[in-house]
């Protein structure tokens, strides 16, 4: 979900030193004075947004844990099995706050997308893959919190235990089983057709030491004009995926590059690791449920008798919302500092530092990236480094001596 931002100072006529960057005009510089306008003109509704949301989602879940709404809700299913009653009050609160954020959503997903000419998608197709959204979501959330409460119910005081696992392994399974079951149902995928192509991909991800099996194509311009690709996957479901439209788009040597950056995380083990570090961070909320559900006061103030009562559920999802915004940052950083290291190996590995700078100037002004974001939305949101910031590292790797060598263009 996960983004206005207090407006920052304004830029000199040459340059921006927001976040210790040059930003310049002129051919030897990284962006014009007007294209930094036009992003921060982009993004700035979006955090604003995202701020919105955020309240929002809060705000309902709250009136649900701590106030008469979700009493009256509670109360009208008395008399049922605990287990109906945990299923459904778990899918009326979780609906009900999809349902609150529905119009910001609308705005940030579909009309800003239209406005600036990046989305591709209808309305209807829009609300349909909000709807496969929410019932995903429903269904994953539901049987977690079925699960805290049955094991709540079966195991009074190893139940931490028992759920910090079942969500560990949880988390783990959705790993291998995630570009499988869930990325289907949001994009068609087909192998890269184009056999020199695909030959010359496959090369460079042996020279890189990860040999993939599959390079995917996801039909991504059905709904946006933005360019990407990623990996998902873990072990056997591993794959780079790339948009339709950055192939469209990019050149060889540029797709090249961005595969580099791909195989980059694979090399480093990034998806295994950030499953990992669910995996623990799921544990973690799972301790911190236990140590505040102890607490007679809390009880009290949310209206359950123990972790068994499902009474406890909408407290559990405004806990969740709060511990992810207190990790964001933590993960953003990471996060950046994983894009930095892929971004080093795709340099490396391409040995064509004009193509890394050309590239990820013409994929930051393709998807209107933020070139200047406002401090603490960067520190709290982004889980990139600016593009800025991507050109000047990839300036400063490359040393005379890889400089001077003849561009990787894939031929042996």
């Amino acid at each position: 979900m996960r983004t206005s931002a207090l407006a920052t100072a304004c830029s000199q006529l040459l340059s921006s030193q927001q976040n210790g960057l040059v930003v310049a005009d002129g051919g030897d510089g990284l962006f014009e004075r007007g294209q930094v306008e036009r992003a921060r003109r982009y993004h700035r509704p979006l955090y604003l947004a995202a701020l919105v949301g955020i309240v929002v989602d809060l705000s309902v879940l709250s009136l649900f844990a701590f106030g008469p709404v979700g009493d009256r809700v509670y109360g009208a299913m008395g008399g049922w099995p605990w287990w109906g009653t945990t299923l459904a009050l778990a899918l009326v609160v979780m609906t009900s706050t999809a349902l609150g954020g529905l119009p910001i959503g609308f705005f940030a997903g579909f009309r800003h997308e239209h406005a600036w000419g990046l989305s591709t998608q209808s309305a209807g197709g829009w609300f349909f893959d909000w709807l496969k959204g929410l019932v995903v979501g429903l269904v994953l959330a539901a049987g977690a919190l079925l699960s805290f409460v049955a094991a709540a119910r079966t195991w009074p005081d190893a139940w931490p235990l028992v759920v910090a696992a079942a969500a560990a392994a949880t988390l783990l399974v959705l790993g291998f089983v995630a570009p499988l079951v869930l990325e289907p149902l949001f994009n068609r995928f087909q192998p890269l057709q184009d056999a020199e192509l695909a030959a010359s991909l496959h090369s460079l991800a042996d020279r890189a030491g990860v040999p993939v099996s599959r390079v995917l194509v996801a039909d991504a311009s059905r709904r946006t004009r933005k360019l990407n690709a990623y990996v998902s996957g873990l072990g056997r479901t591993r794959r780079v995926v790339v948009y339709d439209t950055l192939l469209a788009d990019a050149d060889p040597r540029e797709l090249r590059l961005v595969v580099a950056h791909e195989l980059g995380h694979r090399r480093a083990r990034h998806v295994a690791k950030g499953t990992l570090l669910a995996m623990a961070g799921a544990a973690l909320v799972v301790a911190v449920a236990w140590a505040l559900l102890r607490s007679p006061a809390l009880l009290s103030s949310i209206g359950a008798s123990g972790p068994e009562d499902p009474k406890v559920i909408p407290f559990l999802l405004v806990l969740g919302s709060l511990l992810g915004l207190l990790a964001s940052p933590f993960g953003s950083a990471l996060s950046r500092r994983w894009e930095r290291r892929a971004d080093a190996f795709s340099l490396a590995l391409t040995r064509d530092p004009h193509t890394f700078e050309s590239t990820h100037r013409r994929l930051a002004l393709a998807n209107l990236a933020d070139l200047d974001p406002p401090r603490p939305i960067y520190l709290a949101w982004f889980g990139h480094p600016t593009p800025p910031e991507r050109i000047a590292a990839g300036r400063a790797l490359a040393l005379p001596a890889i400089t001077d060598r003849r561009p990787d263009t894939g031929e042996d």
